[in-house]
């Protein structure tokens, strides 16, 4: 009988151990684990969470392979030719947003944003839900979570983007009920999810066209989330008026060959207000495109690249012609 109760209570007090805190060996877990518990998320679950095998035990090496610096650099380089090539979709873009009409109608009444600008972001993600996610998201978060060594201001950048994510996606699979080993959230290499391409912790801004919880793979949820995103993050409250704008297609195939003769440039800002560092900016003093710049800052909030704000402008501004065509 002795034996038995000091059984227990060994079997109990280590019970207690794994539940009841948030204590672990690496103590990246133990800051989401307490991260998650301070939102609602029960001790139970966040630590059956992150000592699953199948989440935390399982790494993705072409995740790894991609966000290496060199691998950036070669993605940005790669992101006008990609506007470029897009632009045959155009048609296809005319097509959804006629089948998805009544959500870019929601869209616009509830957001502000313009229908064109939603499918060219849209198109440009994933080419309408066409390409399909390969990776799980939060395995890529943990991956360089587990590798990345924080000595420079971008690898400790990329550790606490990737708690954040991982504490996200602990949050949104509570909230649901998923068992942690069935939480699978498909995602791109680089852990975004859906058909407009969320980070996850962009959750907050999804928004259903059914009223009920937002589903990133169905068009209806990724027409209005993205709309939200651009309305909440980046202030997008009133629909661009087309005819005040300049000749986009001029106006794009200047800034690529403005960003070929200056390696260091931006189309709209002359210097990184986080770190201080000067670029050439190709707007200034050029108040014919003070208008264009207005909107190519708002979708910067949702890729910070240049040349994806002006390739979805350039997208929607061609979308939005054609669509003049058939009306």
């Amino acid at each position: 009988m002795k034996i038995f109760s000091i059984l227990f209570l060994l079997l109990t007090s280590t019970l207690w151990a794994k539940y009841g805190n948030c204590t672990f060996k690496n103590p990246h877990y133990t800051d989401i684990c307490k991260k998650v518990v301070k939102h609602g998320v029960s001790y139970e679950y966040a630590n059956r969470f992150l000592l699953s095998y199948f989440k935390t035990q399982k790494y993705d090496e072409i995740t790894w392979k991609y966000i290496q610096p060199s691998k950036i650099k070669y993605h940005r380089e790669r992101e006008k030719k990609a506007n470029n090539v897009l632009v045959k979709y155009v048609p296809k873009m005319v097509t959804n947003l006629n089948e998805y009409q009544h959500a870019y109608d929601l869209a616009e009444i509830k957001y502000g944003v313009n229908r064109e600008i939603i499918a060219a972001i849209l198109l440009k993600e994933t080419k309408l839900g066409k390409i399909k996610p390969k990776h799980d998201a939060f395995i890529v978060f943990n991956t360089i979570l587990t590798r990345t060594k924080p000595k420079t201001s971008r690898q400790k950048w990329l550790l606490n983007m990737s708690k954040t994510n991982m504490a996200s996606i602990i949050e949104h699979c509570y909230k649901e009920g998923v068992e942690p080993e069935q939480c699978n959230l498909p995602s791109s290499y680089a852990g975004a999810v859906g058909i407009p391409q969320f980070m996850p912790n962009s959750f907050v801004y999804t928004d259903s066209y059914y009223g009920k919880v937002a589903d990133l793979t169905k068009m209806e949820d990724a027409i209005l989330s993205a709309a939200k995103f651009l309305h909440k993050k980046a202030k997008f409250t009133e629909l661009i008026a087309w005819d005040k704008m300049p000749d986009i297609k001029k106006t794009e195939s200047e800034w690529y060959a403005f960003e070929f003769k200056n390696k260091n440039c931006s189309f709209i800002y002359e210097k990184n207000k986080k770190t201080g560092k000067k670029y050439k900016c190709f707007t200034k003093n050029r108040p014919e495109l003070d208008y264009l710049k207005i909107y190519v800052a708002k979708i910067m909030r949702y890729n910070n690249s240049s040349n994806y704000a002006i390739g979805v402008i350039r997208l929607a501004y061609d979308a939005h012609k054609a669509l003049e065509k058939t009306q």
